[in-house]
């Protein structure tokens, strides 16, 4: 052997001694984040096992299990003939394996299907199985070594049901750390289809393994056996507020109001890894600074099509491009603010991606009979009191009322597909429809209430106590109607759920504490192309019927609801052969602007239009692309004209 080659060989030789050395290590001492982010994960993270927590965070503890417990809970979606599944596992100790197994019930006999490392970052694992028959439940069970395993169904994807159940849920309060029992029990009785967790799923910053640990076990009776979504907010990724800016890097957790990620982007990846990687596949999966990942997609769930978005992450902050008008960058207290003066050029809320996402999206109604969009918060400061029953604000940017262009941008693509919205994060329970041009001629908005909401109670309590216009008939609440919030957005209030204004506390709650906690629940009725919301306090019995609902609901909308502006004219009357429930188009030739797609249920149709002129109309099953016809002639609506559309 030549010099050379001895050279050559010594020197890999000490690499992988090397190599060895610091993989050894890494695994007596666990993954972490580097040295300059020791504060994030420490319950799960290093020698875990030989750290004592106490005083407040006494309940790190809890991560220290019996081995044979260590598969945490799984959670997981069907969709598209693909299941995708991530199994949460508690901390390991060094000796023990970094491999999880999925296993499957085939014709009584549980069957191993797979195999998936273990992200140390993280504790998770995860898997997918494409050419899934979504007709059928079958059990599965995530196990760990010999003992450990996580049971629980993959649930049919029933195409043919007509009502669908949605379980809309947020903001778990980490000044509560007991069981979620009554919340769960009650999602038994009412069986959702799918479970959305619109965000702040732990409260816990620095600590999100242990506090999603803690979530997911204290859900995972119900969520071991449906379709799940989770979608991470702002605490969950260790921030009091997200303005994610594309995914920059934000020099200081205390100036984050400019924008940006504070913490470490691993530390961004797992959070998301764990909350999201079960999703569906991303629409366009193209990293974003830093290299942070995306999630936005759609989902199908009985024929109810979601699109699930991202409102914190392409959001500017606001600090250093509007002037500070309050206590906080995020606030304005200031009564002499200029509305419009906020909203300026070049800021953004849901991004040119995601909005190029909704207009797909909104004329796709393959699969689909209702569409629905899954966000983490509402597009409106639909909220007066702020934290206590003493801070009234005038205006939160927090949500996505602002910035105000944005939020028409992003409500105007959900029109064109009369989506209804699902949200959380605010800490109040509201419905609202929203007002584009005109109050009432946008989306319905449902916002959950908090699961637990023992910190910063909101209110809907308009200052002088009126109502506004159009107030809803016969309601059992005195502030309904048509408003403008603080950044001068038309909303019209349909019901809230105000908590006790002596209850907004931390600690041990009385039988009679009204914290206006509780959870959502959607019903879609494909049929008639309705939606029921229900609002549920905590600690109510669903069997009790409408009356343990909070005041104000249940409430029930038609799809076409979403789209309320007020027709100038009509197309002629649509009747249609060769094609049942078709998606029809309607596009203004004038301007080239679609104005919606929707499913027609009925034999016969007559869109609306908003000026006089002539339209195109396309016709499909699932995309509108089996007819188009154009130049059709806008009537007035007492004109009985009528017109044929053969598919065939």
């Amino acid at each position: 052997m030549g010099f050379v080659e001895m050279l050559r060989m010594t020197m890999i030789k000490l690499f992988l001694a090397t190599f060895s050395l610091l993989f050894g290590l890494l695994w007596l001492s666990g993954a972490d984040f580097g040295p300059d982010w020791e504060q994030l994960d420490t319950a799960v993270n290093g020698r875990w096992w030989e750290k004592t927590h106490t005083g407040n965070n006494a309940w790190l503890e809890m991560v220290k299990v019996p081995r044979d417990e260590v598969v945490a809970f799984a959670v997981y979606t069907v969709d598209r003939g693909t299941v995708k599944m991530t199994a949460q596992m508690y901390p390991l100790y060094p000796d023990e394996s970094r491999e999880v197994r999925l296993e499957l019930m085939i014709d009584g006999v549980w069957q191993e299907v797979g195999s998936a490392p273990i992200y140390e970052l993280g504790w998770s694992a995860h898997f997918r199985i494409n050419g899934w028959d979504e007709s059928k439940s079958v059990p599965y069970r995530v196990r760990h070594g010999g003992e450990a395993q996580f049971e629980g169904t993959i649930r049919a994807n029933d195409k043919s049901k007509n009502e669908i159940v949605v379980g809309n849920l947020s903001c778990n309060s980490r000044w509560d750390r007991g069981d979620r029992n009554a919340i769960v029990a009650n999602l038994k009785k009412l069986d959702p289809d799918l479970l959305f967790f619109a965000g702040d799923q732990t409260y816990d910053h620095t600590e999100h393994t242990s506090g999603w640990i803690l979530f997911g076990t204290q859900f995972a009776a119900i969520i071991k056996d449906r379709p799940t979504v989770t979608i991470p907010d702002d605490h969950d990724i260790g921030q009091g507020n997200l303005w994610g800016e594309g995914g920059i890097k934000a020099d200081t957790l205390r100036d984050h109001n400019k924008g940006g990620y504070y913490y470490s982007s691993d530390y961004v990846r797992t959070v998301e890894r764990c909350q999201t990687w079960h999703l569906p596949d991303a629409y366009d999966p193209t990293p974003i600074a830093q290299g942070i990942g995306v999630y936005y997609t759609s989902y199908n769930v009985g024929g109810i099509d979601f699109a699930i978005i991202e409102d914190r992450k392409f959001k500017s902050g606001p600090s250093g491009k509007i002037p500070d008008m309050g206590p906080r960058p995020d606030h304005i207290n200031d009564p002499s603010y200029v509305r419009s003066a906020v909203d300026i050029e070049g800021v953004h809320l849901l991004g040119p991606r995601q909005l190029a996402f909704l207009r797909n999206w909104s004329e796709d109604w393959t699969g689909a009979d209702m569409k629905c969009v899954l966000s983490a918060t509402n597009f409106a400061g639909a909220v007066h009191l702020h934290g206590s029953f003493e801070n009234r604000l005038l205006a939160d940017l927090d949500s996505n009322g602002w910035p105000q262009t944005g939020r028409k941008n992003a409500l105007t693509e959900m029109r064109r597909g009369m989506a209804f919205h699902l949200a959380g994060d605010q800490h109040l329970s509201v419905m609202t429809r929203h007002g584009i041009e005109n109050w009432r001629d946008g989306p319905v908005t449902f916002v959950s209430p908090a699961i637990v909401n023992s910190i910063y109670g909101r209110w809907w309590w308009p200052e002088g106590g009126e109502s506004g216009a159009n107030p809803v008939e016969e309601s059992p609440l005195p502030w309904t109607g048509d408003y403008e919030d603080g950044l001068g957005n038309k909303i019209t209030m349909l019901a809230y759920a105000n908590p006790d204004p002596q209850a907004n506390r931390r600690g041990e709650r009385g039988p009679d504490d009204d914290w206006a906690d509780g959870f959502g629940i959607a019903r879609f009725f494909k049929d008639s192309q309705e939606v029921v919301f229900e609002c549920w306090p905590r600690y109510s019995d669903v069997s009790k019927g409408h009356s343990a609902q909070f005041p104000g609901w249940p409430m029930r909308f038609k799809m076409s609801d979403n789209d309320g502006r007020d027709p100038a004219a009509y197309l002629p009357e649509l009747s249609f052969k060769g094609i049942e429930n078709p998606v029809v188009q309607v596009i203004e030739e004038s301007t080239g602007d679609v104005l919606y797609t929707t499913r027609v249920k009925s034999k016969t149709y007559r869109p609306k239009v908003y000026t006089n002129g002539k339209y195109t109309i396309r016709v499909g099953e699932g995309l509108p692309i089996l007819k188009t016809v154009k130049g059709v002639q806008s009537v007035a609506a007492s004109n009985t004209k009528k017109m044929t559309i053969s598919v065939r």
